[in-house]
């Protein structure tokens, strides 16, 4: 059985993307882990604070790791050759 030849750049785009869903899958797995610790531990709370004002600690990690899910996703699906080209392009025609 012969095995397919991968183009190596097409190979470095779908392990990006395939690592871009399991990073989301872990985020989302996470930060349900965290709502419900917190939701556990206001309830065991003897004097649980009733002002709306307090921020909940699991926002902190969601939005702190979301940034980094971005920059994740921009990694894995924006097509960042097409800059490099353009510049690469920019610079030739100067010469």
């Amino acid at each position: 059985m012969e095995q397919e030849v991968k183009d190596p750049e097409l190979w470095k785009i779908a392990q990006r993307r395939a690592a871009f869903r399991t990073h989301v899958l872990i985020y989302f797995i996470m930060n349900i882990l965290f709502w419900t610790i917190w939701y556990i531990s206001l309830k065991n709370t003897p004097n649980p604070p009733t002002r709306i004002d307090k921020i909940p600690w699991p926002l902190w990690p969601m939005v702190g790791w979301g940034i980094g899910l971005f920059f994740n996703y921009l990694s894995a699906y924006r097509n960042t050759s097409s800059m490099a080209e353009k510049e690469y392009q920019k610079l030739k025609n100067k010469q």
